[in-house]
């Protein structure tokens, strides 16, 4: 398959998912982290935060993007929306159609998805509910949250990040969590998994940190039905 005939973006996306679409591709129970703390890193235009505190969660959202105006922010989750949508056109069939519909139902949900954010994000912008910073260095103390979730940025651009990235990365998160981190998905645009997965698990494991390779209940992108959750 060339670069021609597969799903590409150019750039890290700014699109949202919406809970529903969290708690599959995170096989996250919600109830379960009531009263503690969540990171959701990098957050996007995902509604996971606005949801999440909704029910009781002390959830937090980082990306580079969270010190950009609201009305600005919103135009860019369009205009990103907009750019991925056609991304679909002639490549349908390197993705699982059992989730969503049809494409019209891919935008419906990440459509909802960003117009929750951008509602909790107006509400709270300059609080520490949405916090602007990036990968690999986060503005928080070690053990700052129960549960870290990464989702559509490791593994997945692998052109874009290099391997010392992702092994930063990948011990920052693991450092600023006290119980576990969760990080979806395994493949890169091709469908194929990151090659460098098992030397990053050696590195955490010489680190302290034990990994596992979960299965979850999601499979949208082909091959994209793992989890890597990194126990601290």
């Amino acid at each position: 398959m060339d670069g021609s005939d597969r799903y590409a973006i150019d750039d890290v996306a700014f699109i949202g998912r919406t809970v529903e679409e969290y708690g599959r591709m995170f096989d996250l129970d919600l109830a379960a982290w009531q009263g503690k703390s969540v990171l959701d890193c990098p957050g996007g235009a995902c509604a996971f935060v606005a949801e999440a505190n909704a029910r009781g969660i002390d959830a937090v959202g980082v990306d580079m993007l969270y010190d950009t105006p609201p009305e600005e922010l919103r135009a860019r989750c369009e205009a990103d929306i907009d750019t991925a949508i056609a991304g679909f056109d002639g490549v349908e069939d390197q993705f699982v159609w059992e989730f969503y519909d049809d494409v019209a139902d891919v935008r419906a949900h990440w459509t909802a998805a960003s117009e929750r954010f951008v509602a909790d994000y107006a509400d709270r912008f300059d609080t520490d509910r949405y916090v602007a910073a990036r990968l690999p260095d986060l503005p928080f103390a070690a053990d700052s949250f129960s549960l870290v979730l990464s989702a559509h940025l490791l593994f997945l651009y692998m052109d874009e990040l290099d391997d010392e990235f992702h092994e930063r990365s990948l011990l920052e998160l693991a450092r600023v969590a006290s119980e576990e981190v969760r990080v979806y998905p395994l493949v890169r645009f091709d469908g194929k998994r990151f090659p460098r997965l098992d030397d990053l698990r050696a590195t955490l494991a010489d680190e302290g940190y034990e990994t596992e390779i979960r299965s979850v209940p999601f499979e949208f992108q082909r091959g994209a039905d793992e989890l890597l959750r990194i126990d601290v």
